[in-house]
Order: structure tokens, then sequence, then C-alpha cells
């Protein structure tokens, strides 16, 4: 699925006038239970896998890093996003929080089915939440899954809990400086062309000072850092914080601990971009 098209689709429901046309106008939110979409099995190709593994930090292996197969479901979650019958625009949804569980390293040249789904939403003290879930399997083994979830901010109700409780990492580690063009870069190997990550004036038109980190980035590049000390079974869970300006300086620290390891990625003022965690299964 070609990304341009599928983010103007996307972000048609944000358009006054255009958001009511049909096809484009979405369903209320009462009543809304849930969609899938599924791909045909795919071929993990090596190239694809170590243009992304390069972007994020990850060595060149014969099995692909921890996060990568999200790229497989992508354009599936922007397909569920995109369509009328789901209620929350795609652009102004915000990723909140990530859990991957790998059950066994995926190796390169597996043939993987991809099936994604989003139920109801769930309450938050900022709106609505709702949470994405994948399902990668090779024949009938269930290899990989992930939770995505997006927040859509409006009512909330103050009673909610909703968010992962995640252990604190150390706040100063290792220092990485992150160029002005990541984001297109990121983009270039996952295709999320999303415009807050690609320029200063496609940010700013969105409400960014200047163009951000993805957040799976954030992610894939905290667990490049940790990878050579992870089982092959593993659920790497981490929430998103404040965004990661481009260009800009992160710092990466990690703490051991009898599930694994607590981590985090912060400013070099201590305030937090990322908290995370792996558990080892």
């Amino acid at each position: 699925m070609s990304a341009i098209p599928t983010l103007l689709k996307a972000a048609l429901p944000s358009i006054p006038v255009v958001n009511q046309l049909p096809g484009v106008k979405k369903a209320p939110v009462d009543g809304f239970t849930g969609l899938t979409r599924t791909r045909p099995p795919v071929t993990v190709e090596r190239d694809a896998v170590e243009a992304y593994a390069a972007v994020c930090g990850f060595p060149t292996k014969d099995v692909v890093p921890l996060p990568y197969p999200h790229l497989l479901v992508f354009d599936l979650q922007m397909a569920i996003m995109s369509d009328p019958a789901f209620p929350a625009p795609a652009i102004g949804t915000v990723h909140l929080e990530n859990s991957i569980t790998q059950h066994r390293p995926i190796a390169i040249g597996e043939s993987l089915s991809v099936a994604a789904s989003v139920a109801a939403p769930v309450p938050h003290a900022k709106g609505l939440v709702y949470e994405f879930r994948t399902a990668i399997t090779a024949g009938d083994e269930l290899v990989w899954e992930e939770t995505s979830a997006y927040l859509r901010r409006g009512k909330g109700n103050d009673g909610a809990s909703y968010g992962a409780v995640l252990p604190e990492a150390p706040t100063s580690g290792i220092s990485w400086p992150l160029p002005a063009d990541l984001g297109r870069r990121y983009a270039g190997v996952s295709g999320d062309a999303n415009p807050i990550h690609l320029y200063p004036i496609t940010a700013k038109a969105l409400g960014f000072p200047r163009q951000i980190a993805h957040g799976m980035w954030t992610m894939a590049r905290c667990v490049a850092a940790l990878e050579n000390r992870l089982p092959d079974a593993v659920r790497v869970d981490v929430a998103f914080k404040k965004p990661v300006l481009l260009p800009g300086t992160v710092v990466f620290g990690s703490t051991a601990d009898d599930q694994g390891y607590a981590f985090g990625l912060t400013s070099p003022s201590g305030k937090p971009h990322l908290a995370g965690r792996t558990t080892a299964l």
C-alpha cells in the first residue's frame, strides 16, 4: 500500500466540510464494536530488514530485529483508521503505549501472515483509547504479537486509570545525538510518512515547533541497545511521553531487575521521552 495516498485518505476526516462527505465522514463512536484487516502471507526480505536495522541501530543478523514486524502491520492499522466506520480521524490520534511479545525470533526469508484488529475504545482521563492488536503467524504458529494503544483526545473520564505501570530507569547513561533528517530516514524504511516527522514546516502545520522522531523509532533504538541481552522469548512494553524534537539529543538509561530490564529515554535535562521494560517469557 502506498504511504502517501493512505495518509491523504487518513487526513480527509480532519478537513472541515470535506469531513462531512459520504465515504469520508466518520461513524459515531457509540455502537462501534471493532474492525479487522488481514494481509496475504508476506516473505521477510533481507534488504528491507537491513535498511531498517541500519536506521534503528541493530546489527546485521539472519533474524529480524524484535520491533521490525510492526512495519508489516502499519498499513493495516492505517487502513482501519482510514475506514469511515472507525470513529476517530487518524490525524491527531496519539500513539500512547506499545507492547510487543516475541514468542521466538523470526528468520529472514520466512513467510508470515498478519492480522490486525481494534475493538471498542476504552475510557481514558483525556479521552478514549483504541487498542490495536496484531497477530503474526508462520503457518499455524503464533510468533509475534503487538498491542498499540492510540489516544483520541476529547471528553475524558476522570475515574479512568488507563496506562501501564512501568519501573523507573536511570536518567543518565548514553547520549545519542539525533539528526534533523531522522524522521525522513525512518519514514523511508517504515512507510510512516506522517508530516509531523518530516520537516519543520509540515510539523508546524500540525502544532509542533519542528519535526519529531517517530515513537516506534525511539522504541526500536532502545531495544537495539539491549537486544544482545534479551532472551528469544520476550515482551517489551513502552509508554511514550514527551515528543523528541529533531535535531536533538536524547539520553538512554537501563537497569536490570528480576524480570529483565527497565529502560528509559530522556532529554539531557531529564525530561522523559519514553519509559519501558522487558520481561523474559
